[in-house]
């Protein structure tokens, strides 16, 4: 999962991207690398797919979880892979590429909402 995860790193962003070629938004990168590296099914926008999954507490976090942010007033509008060291890869808007980033950045500690894994 975290190979492929690092493997898009500096990949465009688009909204609505779904696959490295035309871009990736968010959500479209976590549908991709679920289905490329595990053969997981997550569609929909970030919320969606918040809503499947368990919670897992951040002391418990494994690479491979996903880690959720409200970066748009609004409950599950962002969501990035966790890679380990309290980094995670994501697709932002800001900026235009997937990149990494630390958990414990405060822009995005503040944003913070849950993490949840798709693993047994």
């Amino acid at each position: 999962m975290v190979l492929y995860a690092l493997g898009l790193v500096e990949t465009g962003y688009r909204f609505g991207g779904k696959n490295p070629e035309a871009g990736l938004d968010c959500s479209g990168m976590v549908s991709y690398v679920f289905d490329r590296a595990a053969g997981i099914k997550l569609n929909g926008s970030a919320a969606d797919i918040a809503r499947r999954g368990r919670s897992v507490d951040l002391a418990r976090l494994r690479p491979g979880d996903l880690v959720f942010f409200n970066t748009a007033n609004r409950p599950h509008s962002h969501v990035g892979i966790y890679i380990g060291d309290q980094r995670f890869v994501h697709a932002p808007s800001r900026n235009g590429k997937v990149r990494t980033d630390s958990l414990n950045n405060s822009w995005f500690s503040a944003r913070f909402e849950e993490a949840r894994t798709y693993f047994d």
